[in-house]
């Protein structure tokens, strides 16, 4: 498992790491579980990609499997964040001999400790590598060696890997969500009784409106994103991933599909009108 603040270099390192094993002849496995700046799969989502050969790595960016998280920030869905990377790192090891799980950059506060403590938890990783430019680490990593018996290191960030400006990132994660988005989409007409959680009665649809979903197939497993649009008294879905969806997971996002940027939203407050 790596761990680091945005911009350390760890996804840098996973590709390298994927890149040895490749060579090696050891079959890997990489799970993306940054939500927000995602290297595979689409953000909001955990990832995840097979590389069994030194071809794999070239597209790193599609998802063999996927987990719907719904957010970009690990605030209010902690719980969400660490079910999805504990499936696909429990996925992953069926079928590979190493494991890469890359994580965001919460690393401090309650809700960093919290999502990273839990994360080792469940994951249960043999050795986590810490990535930090001075010693911003120092209390997450005294944690993890205090309640787990995995080998931590640490090393410095790296050098080549500058910091991204705010416009930056969202730029690279309304591309990120525009692919995810790519043509040709449908839109499809849904019943208010698909929903996880399910929708409280008499509520106002319109309030759905523009509301980032997930598609899920019935087996647990998430094909693919959507955006729900509200037209007169009507709820549709726009995705790419519809034909074989059995219901909807709402996220804790709006999206514009016209520029595929995004807003948090609390589902709290849209289904209940509560904080």
């Amino acid at each position: 498992m790596l761990v680091g603040a945005p911009d350390t270099g760890k996804s840098t390192f996973a590709h390298r790491l994927l890149e040895a094993a490749a060579a090696a002849g050891v079959s890997a496995a990489y799970v993306d579980a940054d939500v927000d700046q995602t290297t595979c799969g689409p953000p909001a989502c955990v990832g995840l990609h097979w590389v069994h050969r030194p071809q794999d790595l070239s597209d790193l960016g599609r998802a063999d499997a996927l987990e719907f998280v719904g957010s970009i920030r690990p605030e209010r869905v902690v719980l969400e964040q660490v079910v999805a990377t504990a499936k696909l790192a429990d996925l992953a090891r069926t079928r590979a001999e190493l494991v890469v799980i890359d994580t965001t950059g919460a690393i401090s506060g309650v809700v960093g400790q919290t999502l990273k403590y839990h994360k080792m938890e469940l994951c249960r990783p043999d050795a986590v590598v810490g990535l930090q430019r001075g010693g911003e680490l120092e209390p997450l990593v005294g944690m993890l060696r205090r309640f787990f018996s995995a080998t931590v290191e640490l090393r410095a960030a790296d050098p080549d890997v500058r910091p991204t400006s705010p416009e930056d990132r969202r730029a690279r994660r309304a591309a990120a969500f525009a692919a995810a988005f790519a043509a040709p989409l449908e839109r499809w007409r849904v019943r208010p009784t698909v929903f996880a959680p399910t929708l409280p009665a008499g509520l106002d649809l319109a309030r759905l409106d523009r509301v980032l979903v997930g598609l899920m197939d019935g087996r647990g497993r998430c094909l693919g994103l959507g955006v729900l649009e509200h037209d007169d008294g009507l709820l549709r879905v726009l995705t790419n991933s519809g034909e074989e969806m059995r219901g909807l997971r709402l996220g804790s996002l709006t999206m514009d599909p016209a520029t595929w940027e995004v807003h948090p939203v609390r589902l709290s407050e849209v289904m209940f009108g509560l904080d």
